[in-house]
């Protein structure tokens, strides 16, 4: 298995989709870079060589890609800067609701997790 800053890569795919395994790598920044590192676009991760490997890593150095730590770690840290500004969005975090504006009468089960079941307990 290569390994791209850090990451283990699949072996067995075109390198245009296993380079998407990498955090803040999507599919535009993967064409980019492999057409950037001047590599074929059909070839499979597990036929790189070092050479190309580094290529591939100096191109993301670059062109200044946040990725993987560095982009984790900003993203946590806008989400603790909205909680601690008490604003709305902040609040939705805290409380782990939707913050887009999406209903939550019916919906938002990924946000709000399972059903929890409310019943009536009666006197015997």
């Amino acid at each position: 298995m290569p390994r791209i800053l850090g990451v283990d890569i699949p072996n067995n795919k075109k390198i245009e989709y296993a380079l998407r395994y990498i955090y803040g790598v999507g599919p535009t920044r993967a064409k980019l870079i492999v057409e950037q590192a001047d590599i074929d676009p059909a070839t499979r991760s597990h036929e790189l060589t070092e050479e190309q490997l580094n290529r591939i890593t100096a191109c993301i150095n670059d062109n200044k890609f946040v990725v993987e730590g560095d982009l984790r770690r900003e993203t946590i840290g806008n989400i603790k800067r909205l909680q601690a500004t008490k604003c709305y969005r902040g609040f939705r975090h805290i409380r782990g609701l939707p913050c887009r504006g999406q209903r939550t009468n019916t919906n938002a089960r990924t946000r709000k997790g399972g059903r929890k079941t409310v019943g009536v307990v009666r006197k015997k």
